[in-house]
């Protein structure tokens, strides 16, 4: 079969298997290596999430945060209190809603959250293989639509439906 023409189903499904299989321990050893870094960073794991989302998206509340990140509502407002403890939020008056406040980036936060990004960024353009950008869009694209796919499996679950209340590009930040 051409590598051109969309696989079947079947073969599809054995594929993206292997995907599974080598983006679990590549997140797996990621994560560690960013807490191993965490005293150098300066944050946690889940600081640099919320921090790096706010940089990305703007004021957010803490559901809307937890939402984006796929994470619990409780361990995102706890991420969000240590991220104002140390000055790196504001936690702003909603017009929307008195009792849920609006989160913001404050400088000093996007000059942490720059200062980890550099550094994961030098980090990373070690990897080798020669990568063209046409593999990463690849990469980029195929990792999309998986995550599109178990959205659409969570909504069903949920009982949103396949349109749901909430878009891929809502909960992650782009389309894929």
């Amino acid at each position: 079969m051409s590598a051109q023409r969309p696989l079947p189903p079947d073969e599809l499904g054995l594929r993206l298997a292997e995907v599974y299989r080598v983006v679990g321990p590549l997140y797996r050893r990621a994560l560690r290596r960013v807490e191993r870094d965490q005293p150098a960073m300066g944050m946690s794991v889940g600081v640099r999430a919320v921090l790096d989302e706010l940089r990305r998206t703007g004021a957010l509340t803490v559901p809307g945060l937890a939402r984006r990140l796929d994470l619990s509502r409780q361990f995102v407002q706890r991420m969000v209190n240590d991220a104002h403890t140390a000055t790196w939020v504001e936690l702003r008056a909603n017009p929307a809603h008195r009792r849920s406040s609006l989160v913001t980036i404050t400088p000093a936060g996007e000059a942490a959250i720059d200062r980890v990004a550099r550094r994961e960024h030098e980090l990373m353009s070690q990897v080798g293989g020669g990568l063209t950008r046409g593999e990463i869009d690849a990469t980029l694209r195929v990792l999309g639509e998986m995550l599109a796919a178990l959205d659409a499996v969570d909504d069903t679950v949920s009982g949103d439906g396949p349109t749901g209340n909430s878009s891929h590009h809502d909960r992650h930040g782009g389309e894929s």
